[in-house]
């Protein structure tokens, strides 16, 4: 006698992974989520955003103690509101472009890199996200910081030669320079970082590219400074958010475009070696 079999049903068929394509906005996703689980980008950022005013403050309350003392040094005498709420950038410029250089230069020394780099295989994606992602917080950072600075700081010196409000001609303009300026300083950081894939090295180039090489320059003789000078980065980065300009700095205008060329000078070496070089 034969019996009949009903036939087995296979089994269904696991569900296979969901296949993910590297596109523009799941890279800027990742690098943001990776800048803000660093407990260095919260520390940094608020060290920046702390010179910024805290600076600013102390200046504007400098300048209103001493300006009927008959002490005050001539230059200091002959500030605004403007020059001494933004007195700090100079102090903010070193923290967002250290954490600049750290944003990239961090991966390498962890070893992260391979990770990052097998995940985006073309790689430049990597180098333009990260710079597009710190570079807008930088900014951000870097408005908020000079707005506030100045709206306290315009305040402590009410009614002496240096007070001015957002009505003036040109102090809106100068904010925003300011900011603008220390955004792109930020991406200048990341794109050491990314070139030089060295915490130590990145952070010592910045540094004497924004600080040193003005001093050094100042040697020169003066038909040399006043054709070199202009055209370095801080400098050109400061006639961004100066008030007033003189024959010897450029407009704010020239002085983008040329802080501009020197922050693609730097992605595009940075763009370069990570073509070129392994990791």
């Amino acid at each position: 006698m034969s019996t009949l079999t009903a036939p087995t049903e296979a089994p269904p068929a696991a569900p296979g992974r969901p296949v993910y394509r590297v596109s523009g906005r799941r890279v800027l996703t990742s690098e943001w989520a990776k800048l803000w689980s660093l407990r260095s980008t919260w520390i940094t950022l608020g060290l920046g955003l702390l010179f910024l005013v805290a600076f600013g403050l102390i200046a504007s309350s400098r300048y209103k103690s001493g300006i009927g003392s008959g002490h005050m040094d001539r230059d200091f005498a002959r500030s605004t509101a403007v020059s001494l709420s933004l007195f700090g950038t100079n102090f903010a410029q070193l923290a967002l472009g250290v954490l600049g250089v750290l944003v990239t230069a961090g991966e390498y020394s962890t070893g992260m890199i391979r990770s990052t780099l097998a995940a985006v295989p073309r790689r430049l994606p990597v180098l333009w996200s990260k710079a597009a992602v710190f570079g807008v917080v930088a900014l951000v950072i870097g408005t908020l910081g000079v707005f506030v600075a100045f709206l306290f700081g315009s305040r402590i010196v009410s009614g002496t030669p240096a007070a001015m409000d957002f009505s003036h001609a040109g102090v809106v303009r100068s904010l925003l320079g300011a900011g603008l300026y220390l955004g792109l300083v930020g991406v200048i950081g990341t794109a050491l970082g990314s070139l030089l894939r060295s915490v130590a090295g990145g952070i010592s180039v910045l540094v004497a590219t924004l600080m040193l090489v003005p001093g050094l320059v100042s040697l020169l003789p003066s038909s040399w400074q006043d054709d070199i000078s202009p055209y370095l980065p801080s400098n050109a980065g400061e006639s961004m958010f100066a008030l007033t300009h003189d024959a010897t700095s450029l407009s704010p205008g020239a002085g983008l475009l040329v802080f501009l060329g020197w922050t693609a000078l730097a992605l595009a070496g940075a763009a370069y070696r990570l073509l070129r070089s392994d990791v």
